[in-house]
């Protein structure tokens, strides 16, 4: 319980912090483009049109909702995220707990390298994350819709409770799991790419007896779980998009979104357009095509 309550402790450090960050993020994905782009120079030096970057588009957000702005749907990531914690560590310690039961003669906390142990706590590491997925992801929903309304101005959602009222009177129960099945896609793809990439990197590209090979290691294991994320990046993209689209707010509803008829369809959708990794970098962001923006609206008009 200890441990538990100072990974939530932890956890809910690193949300409040991290809030901006995500508030931006979200934003940028639903394709929201405030502000024209500028004549800059990419990485290889090259002159091209750039989007505002992080500091940029948070100062816009500041001009019009003040620094409280930026925290729009910390509340329902927060019960998100210590619920989730929770959820977690229950359902790990379970698996655990059995697989004792099945072999006595093997201490939880002893350490193996072996293919089979790898596969087996990945394994149960998925049920675990899955579940607080499963659990967490009506928060999760709210979360996105609350930093959405900045879009059109809205207050449909407002408070935690009110939220779940609205969801369930407007979409019934489906409502609380939109965007589900690609998150779930792309949390268990990532998690077995990191560990099995981590598996074959520690097993056959680095040797035994090196003074530093588990700082080596855990290298290793930091490495291919950004790789894995970054594979997987389309899933979240997907999901966050699924989660607004045609809930009544401006940022998911056409003319502004098209109107996705299936995860499926969103893929496609964006595929074609080119935008997959469309909010997967803050910075040096390249203008994305098959939308018009607001600041294009504004000149056209």
């Amino acid at each position: 319980m200890a441990d538990t309550a100072s990974q939530m402790l932890l956890g809910s450090g690193l949300t409040v912090l991290s809030q901006p960050l995500m508030y931006v993020k979200v934003l940028v994905q639903v394709g929201y483009e405030p502000l024209p782009p500028t004549l800059g120079r990419n990485i290889f030096g090259r002159q091209v049109y750039q989007l505002p970057g992080l500091f940029a588009y948070a100062k816009h957000i500041m001009k019009i909702d003040g620094r409280a702005g930026l925290f729009k749907g910390l509340t329902p990531r927060l019960c998100s995220g210590a619920i989730g914690t929770i959820v977690h560590s229950k359902v790990l310690q379970h698996c655990q707990e059995a697989d004792q039961v099945e072999d006595p003669g093997i201490s939880p906390k002893e350490s193996s390298s072996s293919l089979e142990q790898v596969v087996k706590e990945t394994s149960q590491e998925m049920i675990a994350r899955s579940a607080a997925t499963l659990v967490t992801h009506p928060f999760h929903v709210i979360t996105l819709r609350c930093m959405v309304q900045f879009i059109g101005r809205e207050t449909k959602y407002s408070g935690v409770f009110s939220s779940f009222v609205t969801i369930y009177r407007e979409e019934g129960i489906l409502g609380f799991f939109a965007g589900l099945i690609p998150r779930l896609l792309g949390d268990i793809l990532s998690l077995w790419l990191c560990n099995m990439l981590a598996y074959l990197i520690n097993t056959y590209a680095l040797e035994n007896g090196v003074s530093t090979m588990t700082e080596m290691k855990s290298y290793s294991q930091a490495v291919t779980g950004f790789f894995a994320s970054m594979l997987t990046y389309p899933f979240v993209l997907v999901s966050n998009l699924m989660a607004i689209n045609s809930c009544g707010l401006a940022g998911g509803l056409p003319p502004y979104a098209p109107a996705y008829s299936s995860w499926l369809h969103c893929w496609s959708q964006l595929q074609g357009e080119g935008n997959m990794s469309r909010g997967n970098s803050l910075f040096f962001r390249k203008v994305p095509a098959g939308k018009r923006y607001v600041w294009e609206e504004k000149r056209f008009h």
